[in-house]
């Protein structure tokens, strides 16, 4: 007596495996691509990093659509586009260590890992710091290191940063992580004193010190919380 044996494509089984596929790949063609992010390594590492693993279970049918989403403790996760555009702009390379200031989900720190040698990551709030961390380590991103602290004073002993990233919005880029990047580093920051006067910055740091600022497009992020230890100056 034989049994039948039902083949499927390949391309149904995986997409079986992981029900997000598709709507991964519609989002990074039809909100990252289309907008004109080119960098393939960001483009592989928005198709790869699973970010419905990085919402509440009660937004993950939302999590490819193109919109911010809250995460709890008054933060949120930046629409998928801002994200990618940071990254692409951020330059990272391969044998680059990045600094990033504010965990949040540890979405943002998950797309920079296949991209460079190390990343660094800073959240003030202990119930995030503590969940992104165990996240990221449960998938696998082994190059990611998460502290709880204050991202205002950055991580100076792990300094100087090729590159440094703040996924929230101080009034002014503070000059502590200015000081901790590296001559011919990029920092990449939203900066306002109000979620209505915010812009996104590049900071460029020549071999001699010198820093180019160039705005680069209006943003509204959260605001960037200081530590005690930053309040008392």
């Amino acid at each position: 007596m034989s049994a039948a044996i039902l083949t499927l494509p390949f391309g149904l089984l995986l997409w079986a495996a992981d029900p997000y596929e598709r709507p991964r790949e519609r989002m990074v063609a039809e909100q990252i691509e289309a907008r004109g992010i080119r960098h393939p390594g960001v483009l592989r590492a928005m198709r790869s990093v699973p970010r419905h693993l990085f919402v509440p279970e009660s937004l993950r049918s939302m999590a490819y659509q193109d919109t911010p989403l809250p995460i709890g403790h008054g933060q949120t996760i930046s629409q998928p586009y801002i994200v990618a555009f940071m990254t692409e702009l951020l330059d990272p390379r391969p044998e680059h260590n990045v600094l990033e200031i504010g965990t949040g989900s540890g979405y943002q720190a998950a797309v920079l890992s296949p991209l460079v040698k190390q990343v660094f990551t800073i959240e003030i709030v202990p119930e995030l710091a503590q969940q992104s961390a165990e996240l990221l380590k449960r998938l696998g991103y082994a190059n990611v290191t998460v502290r709880l602290g204050d991202g205002y004073l950055g991580w100076p002993e792990q300094a100087p940063f090729d590159r440094i990233m703040l996924t929230a919005a101080p009034a002014d880029v503070p000059k502590a992580l200015i000081d901790q990047l590296k001559p011919g580093g990029k920092l990449v920051a939203p900066v306002g004193s109000s979620a209505w006067d915010q812009e996104l910055v590049l900071l460029e740091k020549s071999a001699d010190g010198k820093i180019r600022r160039r705005s680069v497009l209006p943003v509204r992020f959260v605001p960037m919380v200081p530590g005690k230890s930053t309040k008392k100056r």
